[in-house]
């Protein structure tokens, strides 16, 4: 039966693209790109520019990052015109009519190699919107992966025209999706289009007629990126574009309506989004902000936080928004003078504040309109048409606040994001009253639930395991009985039992972790309890039991439980007087803060204030970065903190409803494909807790969704897999024999599922390598035809081959690399060296070499490795040489290596050092200007083209061969 191709799929869509209003040009290259968007750019300018007028405004789009001409799109640019006045140019009108919307399809561009796009957007002549397509029938992700290797060959050349795209989208007919310009992100950053009810538009003719409209193409670009302090372009989510919308909907309505209606309807004007924890709330709500400050009506946009959540990054991309916006500091006096638009003062201006938008912890908004020395500058704004935005709106101290704001504010909105709503069964009794989200906010605008979330990818299932069983020997029988619930102080917290969940933890984090490529948490019921837990782990590392990274931070003012098992703090103090009895807590924190400074050569302390909140700060960055292995709490960092490199939890504390949905939705934020769920080890009988709390916040059918399969089911998984690639494959050997490409990438393909099924099935605590139909060692086998035919790809480039193996992605991250290491290649050499003879000897050689070969980190130095065996080892007098004899060896031929390097390619040694410093550091390439400036002498233009990809290409074989797995 024939099927659609890739260009009909192609011609189909641009045909449905003309019927919406998009103009078809034809643009063969990039001549034809330039000649357009010069008589696009004059069109809208009501301008006639000259060759040298024009060549200005090409030399100012050639400059810069993606960034930079993402800033420079939403900007004018000046020109000097020939008569010698100046212009400003305009790229992009706010108002959709005034911009003329074109497509057209592949546009070849000479870069690294020769590349064509499918379909490009074209706005005003500039490529904003990229299609890339593959026919029904081959999976998505080869589309994404054909842009990510336009990025590497094409994209920057030929005055950098594409790097202006904001959005990609790709599809392959049946799946369909959209993500912005933003090069370092995975697939797993690619979003779907949905409904406002969350229903996917997955067919590209369906997400082609509500989404590539003029209309809403325009949009998305204009209202729904955002451009971040990172230098970073990030395009919203649906979800959020419908939160947004229906937040500034609410606005718009209640600046329409009469003041007599206003009053009537009272809090009736507020509203609540409930979005589940970790589908980025607080990207909604800056956006929702920056469009309120536009709106004219609105005196001022308030962003409330609390004071724990006001990190440094929260303030960092608010203030690269309205630069002054934020203030970090506990003064209330600066909150009142922002708000009240007080004068500034200082040596060179005296002028008014403007500030639109202003960013308060929830603790200094409350003072401010509590506290009677602030009460005459605050009351002139009692009137005033403000918006208020509470960021995590479930938090339990919200009700008193809520109360004061609303009785000082009369003409207030009020809008709060929770990803955990209160609702009547998990609401928290105070003063015989019940208070929700929804009888302080009035109405849910927009709901997103963890089930929608991990159904479009954009959360991951959590893996929740129950480990420890207590027994008590019956009376009557004197038999063991099995307890489950057992929930008494004295056993919680008794040393033994905690020495054994101390234990468990140490067996079980590396394979939690990845290697410790993730961090954790490990949450405990109470003060007294994560200080006994903190001196365990600090007991066993000075044994030599670890060597993990262990820090901990709590609220020393109070050592009580967590009574209401919510996993929320009530109260963020900073260096109060604690009352006597709770002295010993402080000293014990004193005294693991200066673990820390010892650890980090830092100097926090809890008898300073900012030093304590910057202590508090320093933990979230270093988990961030992966600096901390485990973060020991109470209640801190349980909610509003987001990490996407921690993936585990242990959890020794009861929790339940809210607190435990936020707690366990640390661990569940997308990273990369080696992240493949968020692991949840629990020390206590929550079965039920989870199981009521996924009902409330989700529905009754929410643990299939939302929690991942038992290890059997994935063991079945894994021997199904295995089925198919030894039919396809029976032996190693039999890779090399497939017949054709179409053969290879069926291996591919299935070797793939089985590296997939064991990432997960390694995070499981029950993992055994004997459940598993295919032995480690021929799993390793196998991996190394993988990785060689990912080689193979990769030489084809440079034939200019377009292979079907192009756009596979191989996903070496998920291959372990755990067992094979530098440690394992020292053993071997070990081994090599005390054969009994020749054979056994050649043997162990063999075997090394072969494993070797299925590491991604380490294939690279076989050769080097058979060298020094070749040249060494039988040389030395002893296995404890060969260490250093290696480290010498090795330091040796990374010399002689880079001096060849310079030696062919007319470097300089000192520039290609501190290229390769710079490399390693920031993790990325360089840019070409940083590759050329090692040459000793520049090239001709001709030449540029092909020496960056060459040179770069042999500096990071250096790196991968000589500095990188060491």
């Amino acid at each position: 039966m024939a099927y659609q191709s890739e260009l009909q799929l192609e011609d189909a869509l641009v045909k449905q693209l003309i019927g919406q209003g998009y103009q078809l040009i034809s643009l063969n290259d990039i001549a034809g790109v330039r000649r357009n968007l010069k008589t696009q750019l004059e069109k809208l300018n009501q301008v006639q520019f000259s060759d040298d007028e024009f060549k200005q405004v090409l030399n100012a789009l050639a400059k810069g990052t993606v960034f930079d001409k993402a800033q420079l799109l939403r900007n004018k640019l000046d020109i000097h015109r020939d008569d010698s006045s100046y212009y400003h140019i305009a790229f992009l009108y706010d108002d959709v009519k005034k911009n003329n919307f074109q497509i057209t399809q592949q546009v070849t561009v000479e870069g690294q190699y020769q590349n064509r796009y499918d379909v490009t957007i074209l706005i005003n002549g500039l490529p904003l919107v990229q299609i890339e397509l593959k026919r029904r029938g081959i999976e998505l992700k080869e589309a994404f992966n054909q842009i990510n290797r336009y990025q590497r060959h094409s994209y920057w050349a030929e005055d950098g025209l594409f790097q202006f795209v904001q959005l990609f989208v790709i599809s392959n007919g049946v799946n369909t999706r959209y993500y912005a310009n933003n090069k370092n992100q995975s697939f797993k950053q690619t979003f779907f289009w949905t409904d406002i009810h969350n229903k996917s538009y997955n067919e590209l003719t369906d997400f082609a007629r509500v989404f590539l409209t003029p209309a809403h193409i325009h949009g998305m670009i204009h209202h729904y990126m955002v451009l971040n302090s990172q230098h970073v372009l990030m395009v919203m989510r649906p979800y959020q574009i419908y939160a947004t919308e229906a937040i500034i909907a609410r606005v718009n309505d209640k600046i329409a309506s009469a003041p007599s209606q206003q009053e009537a309807n009272g809090n009736g004007w507020n509203g609540y989004i409930w979005h589940t924890t970790g589908s980025g709330k607080t990207l909604t709500s800056f956006k929702t902000a920056q469009i309120l400050t536009a709106m004219p009506q609105i005196h001022k946009v308030v962003f409330v936080v609390d004071r724990k959540d006001l990190d440094y990054q929260t303030a960092k991309e608010f203030n690269a928004f309205l630069d002054g916006c934020v203030d970090s500091t506990d003064n209330t006096k600066i909150l009142v003078d922002q708000l009240t638009d007080a004068p500034i003062d200082s040596a060179k201006i005296n002028t008014q504040r403007n500030t639109k938008l202003v960013v308060t912890t929830i603790q200094k908004l409350n003072n401010a309109i509590s506290n009677k020395r602030y009460l005459a500058q605050m009351q002139k704004l009692a009137d005033k048409p403000i918006v208020f935005i509470f960021d995590e709106c479930h938090r339990s101290q919200f009700g008193d606040t809520h109360k004061n704001i609303t009785q000082f504010f009369t003409n207030h909105q009020m809008f709060g994001f929770t990803g955990t709503p209160i609702f009547v069964e998990n609401a928290i009794t105070k003063a015989s009253v019940k208070h929700t989200t929804q009888s302080l906010f009035h109405l849910c605008l927009h709901k997103y639930t963890v089930i929608d979330a991990i159904r479009d990818e954009n959360v991951l299932k959590f893996s929740v395991e129950y480990v420890g069983r207590y027994r008590r020997v019956d009376s009557k029988n004197e038999i063991d009985v099995d307890v489950e619930g057992i929930d008494t102080k004295a056993l919680m917290d008794s040393e033994t039992r905690l020495e054994k969940i101390v234990d468990y933890i140490l067996a079980h984090h590396d394979a939690k972790t990845h290697s410790r490529d993730f961090t954790a948490m490990c949450c405990v019921s109470s003060v007294p309890a994560l200080i006994k837990y903190y001196d365990i782990f600090q007991r066993k590392k000075l044994a030599g039991q670890h060597n993990l990274r262990i820090a901990t931070i709590f609220s020393y003012t109070s050592n009580e439980e967590d009574l209401e098992a919510d996993g929320i703090d009530e109260v963020f103090k900073h260096a109060a007087e604690p009352a006597a009895q709770y002295m010993p807590a402080r000293d014990k924190l004193e005294q693991f803060i200066g673990d820390y400074n010892q650890m980090f050569k830092s100097h926090y302390t809890t008898k300073d204030s900012k030093l304590f909140y910057d202590y508090y700060n320093d933990i979230s960055k270093k988990v961030k970065e992966r600096k901390i292995d485990i973060l020991l709490v109470v209640n801190m960092f349980l909610t509003g903190f987001d990490s996407k490199t921690l993936n585990t939890l242990y959890v020794d504390k009861n929790l339940k409803f809210h607190g435990l949905i936020q707690a366990y939705s640390r661990t569940n934020r997308i990273l990369n494909d080696v992240k493949s769920q968020g692991n949840i080890v629990v020390f206590r009988n929550l079965k039920q807790a989870t199981d009521d709390a996924l009902a409330l916040f989700s529905n009754k059918q929410a643990q299939e969704q939302v929690i991942i399969a038992p290890y059997e089911d994935y063991v079945s998984q894994f021997n199904a897999v295995v089925e198919q690639l030894l039919t396809l494959t029976p032996t190693v050997q039999s890779v090399d024999d497939l017949p054709d490409e179409h053969a290879l990438l069926a291996f591919v393909k299935t070797f793939r599922k089985l590296i997939r099924l064991q990432n997960v099935l390694k995070s499981y605590a029950d993992y055994a390598p004997g459940d598993l139909a295919l032995s480690e060692q021929l799993f390793q086998n196998y991996q190394s035809k993988y990785l060689d035919l990912k080689d193979r790809v990769k030489q084809e480039f440079g034939k200019q081959k377009v292979s079907i193996l192009d756009d596979v992605d191989f996903e070496l991250e998920l291959i372990a690399q755990d067992d094979i290491n530098v440690g394992y290649i020292l053993r071997l050499l070990g081994d090599i060296k005390t054969a009994d003879n020749h054979e056994q000897r050649e043997a162990l050689r063999q075997k090394l070499l072969q494993n070797m070969a299925s590491s991604p980190e380490l294939r690279s130095k076989r050769e080097l490795i058979d060298q020094f065996i070749e040249q060494n080892l039988a040389s030395l007098a002893s296995t404890e040489e060969i260490n250093d004899a290696l480290a010498t060896f090795v330091e040796q031929a990374k010399l002689n290596a880079v001096n060849a390097l310079c030696q062919d390619e007319a470097l300089q040694a000192d520039k290609v050092d501190k290229l390769i410093d710079n490399i390693l550091f920031t993790q990325q390439d360089p840019i070409r200007e940083d590759v050329y400036s090692t040459l000793k002498q520049r090239p001709s233009l001709g030449q540029l083209k092909t020496v960056y990809p060459r040179v770069l290409e042999k500096i990071k074989k250096v790196i991968d061969v000589f500095y990188l797995g060491w």
